[in-house]
């Protein structure tokens, strides 16, 4: 089940927008496990994403959010080719569960907001999103990886992530 571990890997890197919850237990996810965050952090950037586009007017917050809901559509679709072609099957996992419970209160949080406040909670949100998700593929979904392909897919993902959270830091900074 470490296959299953790239399709989490990639799709966690993709999810951004809720930031602090923990990655996995002491000994490490599962793959199966690893799976099910990275898919669950990528709809969740993508959900992000949209409501922006939803909500802001603002060109930079709106090219910004297009890019989320694109690159991290493409990733879980990757994601979900291998796990097909592994077979694997993502389990919900406490880390998981709490990203969604994190989402989902963030999102509400966020549609209260209009504006300038919005684009600029939903550009600092995305910014500490990002942070955790790269801290939690470097520190501990990569290292865990066994699967060459998984390894292959969840560095990748970091690379295009540091990139989405150099690029939220910079539309931060310009709506400060």
């Amino acid at each position: 089940m470490k296959n299953t571990r790239l399709l989490a890997a990639a799709i966690g890197a993709a999810a951004f927008a809720l930031g602090g919850a923990a990655i996995g237990a002491a000994t490490g996810p599962s793959d199966a496990e690893i799976a099910h965050i990275a898919y669950t952090a990528g709809v969740i950037d993508v959900a992000a994403g949209k409501q922006a586009l939803a909500k802001s007017s603002n060109a930079k917050v709106r090219a910004f959010a297009q890019t989320m809901v694109r690159d991290h559509q493409a990733v879980n679709g990757q994601a979900l080719a291998l796990v097909k072609k592994l077979k694997v099957t993502p389990a919900a996992n406490a880390t998981s569960t709490a990203l969604s419970g994190q989402a989902e209160a963030t999102m509400k949080r966020l549609a209260t907001l209009k504006g300038a406040a919005f684009d600029r909670a939903y550009s600092a949100n995305e910014v500490a999103f990002h942070k955790t998700v790269n801290g939690a593929l470097e520190q501990q979904l990569i290292p865990a990886a066994d699967n060459s392909e998984l390894k292959s897919l969840l560095e990748t993902g970091l690379t295009l992530f540091r990139e989405h959270q150099a690029h939220a830091e910079h539309v931060a900074a310009e709506l400060k």
